[in-house]
Parts: structure tokens; sequence; C-alpha cells
């Protein structure tokens, strides 16, 4: 969702195990996405209008009002579970807002998507994952009625997903993701990936499309290649397990570009 105030996007990553439980686990996250999108159109107010004769630094705190990502994500929780076409299942999430006004980003996160920001060919910023522990995520969930056999099933609130905010300079990158990258490509090759799309030409909307699809192609790539040594199998490998090579996932990848308009 975008207006002139600012931008609200977002991941979201269905937990695969349900599918031993008869649950299409594409269902909660979807919905999940969709009750986002429908509670952030409403999630910011005009673009505020500033007194030119304001110094500069008074004009920054000018920003209008905003939602949240953690009170959307509490939002479209409650959506899910009101939802009666998703009997069950869970999900990981990761909503973020850039505030066009303020030059803010504000995030929350709950599990292992995540996002990076790349600032002139560097990484300044990596979000953090949240298991409880190792390859379980900590994620939104929704129990079906007949719960007794779900015992032991692990779930969280939004209100324990990790917030961060900073403020977002011109042509800065954010890159939002699920596990299926962050499992198998490390930081620094998307910073090249990006990198290398950047010098390809075309027009700034055509090089952040390009980046979001060359990584998700790498990232692919990674999966089938058990020869490589990936991030999933180092962290397995501190978990004291064995793991070869890339790790089989879906992938979602959304790029962003910020730029300042004088």
């Amino acid at each position: 969702m975008r207006n002139g105030s600012g931008v609200s996007f977002g991941v979201a990553d269905g937990v695969g195990g349900w599918v031993d439980s008869g649950v299409d686990p594409s269902l909660f996250s979807q919905a999940l996405m969709y009750h986002a999108h429908r509670y952030s159109r409403g999630a910011w107010a005009g673009e505020p209008e500033i007194d030119p004769a304001l110094d500069y630094e008074e004009r920054e705190v000018v920003e209008g009002w905003e939602m949240t990502p953690l009170e959307c994500l509490g939002l479209a929780y409650g959506g899910v579970l009101r939802e009666r076409f998703v009997e069950a299942g869970s999900s990981t999430a990761c909503l973020i807002n850039l505030n066009a006004s303020s030059g803010m980003l504000r995030s929350a996160n709950l599990g292992d998507s995540g996002f990076t920001i790349l600032r002139s060919s560097s990484i300044i910023y990596k979000q953090p994952i949240q298991t409880h522990f190792f390859n379980c995520p900590k994620q939104l969930t929704k129990m079906p009625r007949s719960a007794r056999k779900f015992r032991g099933a692990v779930i969280d609130s939004p209100d324990e997903a990790q917030t961060y905010e900073t403020k977002l300079r011109d042509g800065d990158l954010v890159i939002a993701y699920t596990d299926g990258l962050s499992d198998n490509v490390f930081p620094v090759e998307i910073m090249t990936i990006c990198s290398l799309a950047a010098r390809s030409g075309g027009s700034e909307d055509e090089q952040v499309q390009t980046m979001a699809d060359r990584i998700v192609d790498y990232a692919r790539q990674c999966m089938v290649n058990y020869r490589r040594v990936s991030p999933f199998e180092r962290e397995a490998a501190r978990e004291g397990m064995f793991f070869k090579g890339g790790k089989i996932d879906d992938v979602t990848v959304l790029v962003a570009m910020v730029r300042e308009v004088v």
C-alpha cells in the first residue's frame, strides 16, 4: 500500500508443518497479508501541510498520523482469527512502514522472515530472527476447533514481535524476505547482486525489479546446491546438527529503493 504519506509492505511465510494435519499452510499467511493490506489502507493520514517558514529541524518532526507495523500486525492477526475459511495454520510475518514525510523506517517482525537495509554497498542493518529453538521460528497461530490433538503447538502473540526504527537516506535499499532467502543466501551475496543490478541500466523501477528477480533466482539455485555451504548449514552446525548444502523452501523477496524528493 502506498500514498503521499508513505509506503507499507510486508511478507508472511506459512509454516509448512501443518500439511501433516491436512491444513493448507498458505491460507493463513495469505489471509494475514490480506488483512494487513486492508488495515494499512487507512493507516496513513494525507500528506501533512508543512509551513515553509519552519526551520529544517522543525519540519522533520511533522509526519502526520501513522499506524505502526506492530499495531497493523495485531489487527491483521485478529482478522485471520475471525476468518471462517482459515480453519487453522500459522505464519511468520514482517511488516514495514516507510514514512515519506520523515524518512523513517518502522518495522515489526515475528519469526524468521526479515529485512536488510543496504546503504552505499554496505549492510547497515539485518533483522535478527526470533526462534524458540533451531528451525522453529516464533509464529502467529490459529488452532482448529479440535485442538486437543495439537497440544504443544507453538502459539505466539503479535506483541512479541521485534520492532525497529531508523532514519533512511536517499539511495537506501530495503529488502524484505522470507527464510527461503536467508537460509540459502548470505547478506554479502545479496549486496553483490543488488550492486550488479544497479549497474545494468534501465529505470529505477526496472532496477529494483531486476534486483528482486535475481535474488530469488539465486536463492533457488542455492537451494539445490549441496556442494556449497549455506547459512542454514552453518546454523545447523552451531547446534551440533548435520545438514549439507541448501534448504529447499519457497522464497519471497521485496525490494524498495528510497529517493528523496526536493
